[in-house]
């Protein structure tokens, strides 16, 4: 067996049962008497889309808009795709929100509103809110991201900050079926958690929003501080919360998450005869020591016969002043492979977007000879960690796992092999 691509074929197993033309489908509704729109945001949003008209009937009225990140588009006839910017959102997502709060806004009680949502739907549908600009939203994204915050944290701010967020979306609709179909990147898969919850209950309030901000000594403009300010007082309206009528006829439904595409992931290695062991798919915390963890685990172990050790969810990292390149799942890698030092193991570590962080790989894989051959190179794997630079360290040794946008996001996904 080549651990390489057994490694590499457990990822797109994983990839593959997020895909939105599988698991989508059996989601869908009859049509409704009035009309039916598809409005949402993320990664998976255009492939999403994609799968909604594939399977819509032919006579059955549909149309709607979605936003997606540039080069996750797809081509598609009766739903309109944009394409914008992520993590910082940009003008083209602002001007796309915007948008659909106005069709939201049309729509009757006859009508269906599906919403489509998924990972990185926060930053692509950020149209800010009364007297907030896009350059301090955007500002406070990159704040709350270098600074280590978790993707709860960071929704926290946003919900308070967007339009169409913590649940207004859905009361935008005022008193339409709405259906929302997400494919699940945070840990827990809470609806109000996945691309900020456009149509779920908020459970958080402004005074959170504000927590969150002072918790990470993130420097917050006048404008932010004003309207936050405002909403603690009353005089602005907060999201809303499960009380709140609006969520009478809304139906969130997670169609996709991590531990499905783990499971598959386990599914391929019992295949090829290796035992597969699913330790969680809700591992969070600091990259780092993420990694020394499933080292002290590796390190306890006297397995016989080929293991494939199993997890998902999401780490962070935090980034220092001149932090090199690389993204959560190389710098675990590079962190696993100094901690297990000559440890006789394969594993991987990517993203199912397909993108690490902001680089054009989705992750790296960890070979027996990694620091062998890297320090042949001249390359010092402690420095190379010290400095943040862990795509840098594995494009050296040519083992970037390169996929190209999946079009799916259902989080991190690693693997660990020992005896193959």
């Amino acid at each position: 067996m080549n651990p390489r691509q057994l490694l590499l074929d457990s990822f797109r197993a994983a990839v593959a049962a997020a895909a939105p033309a599988a698991v989508l489908p059996p989601h869908l509704p009859q049509p409704p008497r009035g009309r039916s729109v598809a409005l949402g945001g993320g990664k998976a949003a255009a492939a999403m889309a994609a799968a909604v008209e594939g399977n819509w009937p032919a006579d059955a009225p549909l149309s709607g808009l979605v936003v997606t990140r540039y080069a996750h588009g797809c081509p598609t006839a009766r739903i309109e795709v944009v394409e914008a910017s992520h993590p910082l959102p940009d003008g083209r997502g602002e001007a796309a929100a915007r948008r659909m709060l106005q069709m939201a806004h049309e729509l009757g009680p006859e009508d269906l509103l599906l919403a489509l949502i998924s990972g990185g739907g926060s930053s692509l549908l950020a149209a800010p809110v009364a007297g907030v600009t896009l350059k301090e939203l955007r500002q406070l994204t990159k704040a709350l991201l270098g600074a280590g915050a978790t993707i709860q944290d960071i929704n926290t701010v946003r919900k308070h900050l967007t339009r169409l967020s913590g649940g207004r979306l859905a009361k935008a609709a005022k008193g339409a079926k709405v259906l929302a179909l997400i494919v699940s990147d945070v840990v827990g898969d809470d609806p109000t958690h996945i691309a900020s919850g456009p149509c779920a209950p908020d459970s958080t309030r402004c005074a959170d929003a504000l927590e969150v901000l002072r918790r990470f000594q993130v420097a917050t403009p006048p404008s932010v501080q004003g309207y936050l300010d405002a909403c603690v007082a009353g005089r602005v309206e907060d999201t809303p919360d499960a009380g709140d009528p609006c969520f009478a006829r809304v139906d969130n439904r997670v169609i996709a998450s991590a531990g499905r595409s783990l499971r598959a992931a386990a599914d391929y290695f019992e295949r090829q005869g290796i035992r597969a062991v699913l330790l969680s798919d809700q591992v969070r915390g600091d990259a780092r020591a993420v990694a020394r963890q499933h080292a002290a685990l590796v390190r306890s172990l006297r397995a016989t016969g080929p293991l494939a050790l199993i997890s998902g969810g999401e780490t962070t990292v935090r980034l220092a002043r001149h932090a090199g390149r690389g993204g959560r799942n190389t710098e675990f890698l590079l962190a696993l492979a100094t901690a297990l030092e000559r440890a006789p193991v394969t594993a991987i570590a990517a993203d199912t977007d397909g993108i690490d962080g902001s680089e054009d790989n989705a992750g790296a894989l960890l070979m027996p000879d990694t620091l062998t051959r890297a320090r042949a190179r001249g390359l010092d794997p402690e420095a190379c960690l010290a400095a943040q630079d862990s795509y840098g360290f594995f494009s050296a040794l040519g083992d970037l796992v390169v996929s190209g946008p999946t079009r799916t996001n259902v989080n991190d996904y690693r693997a660990v092999l020992l005896g193959v």
